[in-house]
């Protein structure tokens, strides 16, 4: 299979994405590539610019608790907290996410595309 680096859907030129939401459905992250055959390997990264820390949900292609959240405190102004490590997804699922406060949260996401 080929990789290559693919610009997340939610992004604009590949800068982290500030996330707006905060209940469900989230501010897009990324939408995987369409069909079965390709995969789209995400990584996610969060910062928090607040001064006390933040809940970040994190929603893989539903809202299904515990099926399709995460859900994790990301502490303030310590810079980037992983979040997904190389989840790999495919068929069009999106991945969305919001915080327990808006505008405060931002994530960077670096996909990898894997085709045949």
């Amino acid at each position: 299979m080929a990789v290559t680096p693919v610009i997340p859907s939610g992004s604009t030129n590949g800068r982290p994405i500030k996330i707006v939401a905060i209940s469900t459905p989230g501010t897009l992250l990324h939408t995987a590539v369409a069909g079965i055959t390709s995969l789209d390997e995400v990584w996610v990264w969060a910062t928090n610019n607040d001064t006390v820390s933040r809940n970040l949900t994190i929603e893989l292609g539903g809202v299904t608790s515990p099926d399709d959240l995460i859900v994790l405190g990301i502490d303030a102004k310590q810079g980037h907290f992983l979040v997904i490590a190389g989840v790999r997804l495919n068929n069009g699922v999106a991945i969305r996410a919001f915080g327990s406060a808006a505008n405060v949260l931002c994530c960077a996401v670096n996909v990898n595309r894997y085709t045949p």
